[in-house]
């Protein structure tokens, strides 16, 4: 609320205090005040101040007095920003797929062989690291694993992630850095500052804004906003839980593999653990090879070997309880866990690695959740899963209670002489279909990292027409082959690479609860109360977990420790530099003050032509303009700055795809465009309709300005008839609607008044057939790509660990990682690059 004095008189107060300089020549809407993001500027010299670059503040004061002369400050009520009007014209909305009743049956085969088989071939493994360092003494050590194991996976697998993890899906995403976008999408959480308030009007976002009744929702969206360590500490562990992903897809393979391959042992005395590995690494280089077919073909041919596996642990299950006995249902009773650990709690707590392996694919069925609905992956798991798992395991320990001595190869002990060699068949066919589980997740969180900047970028290739989440990312594939082979021949037994699996499930786990507890209190607002016991419950036992795995971390595990800290310190670097080069390019760009000194034609010649020019800037002249000025003969008739933006969301809707504004007055034809693009989207147009698409939507930008513009003059003509108060230095107009408008030159001269009034909407439609003519030539001369090369160098007084980190480390990952040309599909006919040089 405003007030002020004019002539002595007092004027009422507006609901507006936004004013803007407005230049004769035309509209330049880059150089409007950006009162969302720069806290707003009330003189022509804070307004300049905020175009960022160039020396803008060193103007002196006859240069402002000269910009006041010909500038006219216009009271224009709340002003939203151009690309908020643009956003809120889009008509499309993003829907999922509605499915039919034959689809729902293909994707919950497609979910057994994807999601549920590193959760379905626990049973393989499980009883045998538990009880791999200390033999069986009792059957009451069996009735407590037991009864250990069926709590750990009702509580993890099922209360934790089908109950209330699988809720916290951004739209349908899973994973670590699906939560992690989604707390950036309500609070502005995200260490690179490109953030545009028109990115919460994508029909996709389904922005939940905390509600002013809970204060406390509203104080950790404040806190997390303006804490910069909060931000680095909230990366830090999303890059944490992201690095023990690809490591516990790394070890998955390894681990299913081999103890379905240790069913060879039981069956053929003479083969020995040599011939275990060799015959697990041809399985796995098989396995990966055939990676490239992607997830909907594989899944569903797999699915149904996946059914008949989770039916013969089912069927075993059955068979040993009736043949063993019925005791061992009394593990239900928890009590049997405190005799447990009442016995031998040295035992009990080293079992306690081996017991969370029964979780193992959990994070899985998060993760993958982007190839398939919630409701299937839900009810795939309550009805099918758990009934299967829980069986499995009772009649293992069925088998146990009556054969102590027997504490390796559980599972094919326990399997009857008639169905020995066809429940091993299946059982290692499960296995190559559980190795898969992880490896899938792994390529959705990769392609989520990449797109909020923080891996470098790989190739991704979409295996599905129908399902635009299933991917293959070739690099990665076969990096995690020759990383997988490694782990088999370094440690070339389960019981060593069940530790390691631990290690790996648990950091994922820990990572999972602390993120969704944020999204408790940040989006959901549950009460406080259930929040603490959720953190409490699930915290506290994977730290419990989690300290019985790094017991054995000396045994081997370790080496696990060192692959992920790699893998961190490749995603911070990556993070890091690229925060460095933005933030260097925001200081660097050009100012609108030396766009105005040279003038429409930049100081050169304009060719007939569209040029496209890339960069990374949301607001501003990227420096890199000013190298192909001074580099380039001549520069062409219309220039579109080209800006590709990843927003925290899955997809954004095509028809929501580009957002528009001017740069320079009209007469420069220079325009800003921002293509947006989610995290799950895949740039697939080819440039001809990138073009196309692009022309279509400028050309339906210029005609709404032109309306828009229409619009402004009729209103501006009907105020001529209201409250006029005037003084000897101003004038100063009262709108119907309370709007004041303040001029320091008068908007119409009085004299020629009703010949503008009767001229002005002649005018605009001559202005926009003379644009839209300009458009069309310009495409007729054809559309050129220009790009900036750049490499960012640290300075000379910079930190050594700085200098080490820059121009060593993350040059090498620029250097390997994919071109930006490949990235965005350009043509490299109609390609022009330019170099140029960060300093940090």
């Amino acid at each position: 609320m405003e007030s002020g004095t004019v002539g002595g008189r007092r004027l009422r107060k507006t609901e507006s205090a936004e004013m803007r300089w407005v230049v004769p020549g035309g509209a330049c809407e880059e150089d409007e005040i950006e009162s969302s993001d720069d806290g707003g500027a009330d003189t022509p010299a804070a307004a300049s101040g905020s175009r960022g670059g160039g020396g803008s503040d060193d103007d002196d004061d006859g240069y402002e007095e000269d910009e006041m002369l010909r500038q006219r400050l216009v009271r224009t009520g709340p002003r939203a920003d151009s690309f908020d009007v643009e956003a809120l014209d889009v008509p499309g909305v993003y829907r999922h797929q509605e499915f039919t009743l034959g689809r729902s049956i293909v994707l919950t085969l497609q979910t057994l062989g994807v999601v549920f088989g590193d959760v379905g071939t626990s049973p393989l493994y499980t009883f045998d690291v538990m009880f791999n360092k200390y033999p069986i003494t009792s059957k009451e050590d069996v009735l407590g694993a037991l009864s250990l194991v069926i709590y750990t996976l009702i509580l993890i697998p099922f209360l934790k992630y089908t109950l209330i993890v699988l809720w916290g899906n951004d739209d349908g995403e899973g994973g670590t850095f699906a939560l992690y976008s989604l707390i950036c999408r309500n609070a502005k959480a995200s260490l690179l500052p490109n953030q545009l308030p028109s990115d919460t009007r994508i029909s996709s976002f389904n922005l939940k804004v905390p509600s002013v009744e809970l204060e406390r929702s509203l104080k950790i969206k404040e806190r997390l906003e303006t804490s910069s360590m909060l931000k680095k500490l909230l990366l830090m562990l999303v890059l944490f839980g992201t690095s023990m992903v690809i490591a516990d897809g790394v070890v998955t393979p390894a681990m299913s593999v081999m103890s379905a391959v240790n069913g060879f042992k039981v069956g053929i005395s003479s083969v020995n653990e040599g011939e275990v590995v060799m015959i697990t690494v041809a399985f796995l280089i098989v396995l990966f090879s055939l990676q490239r077919f992607g997830t909907s073909k594989v899944g569903l041919a797999v699915g149904p070997a996946l059914f008949i596996w989770f039916c013969c642990l089912a069927g075993i299950g059955i068979y040993n309880i009736r043949i063993y006995g019925s005791e061992v249902l009394r593990a239900f009773n928890p009590v049997y866990i405190y005799y447990y650990f009442e016995r031998n709690p040295t035992q009990a707590w080293m079992s306690l690695g081996g017991c969370l392996l029964c979780a193992s694919g959990s994070e899985a069925m998060f993760a993958d959740l982007c190839y398939f609905s919630v409701r299937s992956v839900q009810l795939t798991f309550v009805f099918l899963v758990l009934p299967c798992l829980l069986l499995g395991y009772l009649g293992q320990a069925a088998f146990l209670m009556e054969n102590l001595a027997e504490n390796q190869q559980i599972f094919f002990l326990s399997i009857p002489s008639q169905a020995f060699w066809p429940v091993v068949f299946i059982a290692t066919l499960a296995a190559l279909i559980a190795s898969r589980a992880m490896t899938t997740a792994i390529f959705s969180t990769i392609k989520q990292a990449t797109a909020l900047g923080c891996f470098p970028r790989l190739k991704i290739i979409h295996t599905s027409r129908k399902f635009m989440g299933q991917i293959y990312i070739p690099v990665m594939n076969w990096f995690l082959l020759v990383s997988c082979l490694a782990f088999v021949t370094v440690f070339g037994s389960i019981n060593e690479i069940g530790n390691a699996y631990g290690i790996a499930e648990l950091g994922v786990m820990m990572m999972t609860t602390v993120l969704v507890t944020i999204i408790m209190l940040l989006i959901w607002q549950v009460n406080i109360v259930v929040v603490l016991c959720f953190l409490t419950l699930f915290l506290g036992m994977e730290l419990f977990f989690f300290s019985s795995v790094l017991g054995s971390a000396a045994d081997g595990s370790w080496v696990l420790l060192v692959f992920a800290a790699v893998l961190y310190l490749v995603m911070y670097i990556w993070n890091y530099g690229t925060k460095l080069k933005y933030e260097t390019e925001v200081k660097q760009k050009l100012s609108m003050d030396l766009m105005v000194q040279l003038g429409c034609n930049l100081g050169t010649v304009r060719a007939p032509g569209i040029g496209l020019i890339y960069n990374e800037l949301v607001r501003g002249v990227p420096a890199i303009f000013g190298h192909f000025l001074t580099t380039l003969p001549a520069m062409h008739s219309m220039i579109i700055f080209v800006c590709i933006k990843w927003v925290p969301v899955p997809v954004v809707p095509q028809n929501e795809r580009f957002l528009f504004r001017r740069v320079c007055p009209k007469n420069y034809h220079m325009f800003r465009c921002i293509a947006r693009y989610g995290y799950k989207d895949v740039r697939k147009e080819n440039p001809q309709a990138f073009e196309q698409l692009l022309i279509e939507s400028l050309e339906k930008f210029i005609r709404r300005e032109a309306q828009e513009r229409s619009l402004e003059s009729d209103h501006n003509d009907e105020t001529d008839s209201e409250e006029e108060i005037a003084s000897s230095s101003s004038r100063v107009l009262v709108g119907p609607n309370g709007s004041i408008y303040s001029l320091g030159v008068p908007l119409v001269e009085s004299a020629g008044a009703d010949n503008s009034a009767l001229g002005s909407s002649m005018s605009l439609d001559g202005s926009l057939e003379e644009t839209m003519d300009v458009i069309h030539k310009a495409k007729e001369s054809g559309v050129v790509y220009l790009l900036g090369h750049g490499d960012i160098r640290a300075r000379k007084e910079s930190f050594f660990l700085k200098k080490l980190v820059i121009n060593y480390f993350y040059a090498f990952l620029r250097k390997n990682c994919r071109r930006g040309i490949a990235t965005l599909s350009v043509p490299h006919t109609r390609l022009m690059q330019v170099a140029m040089q960060y300093m940090v």
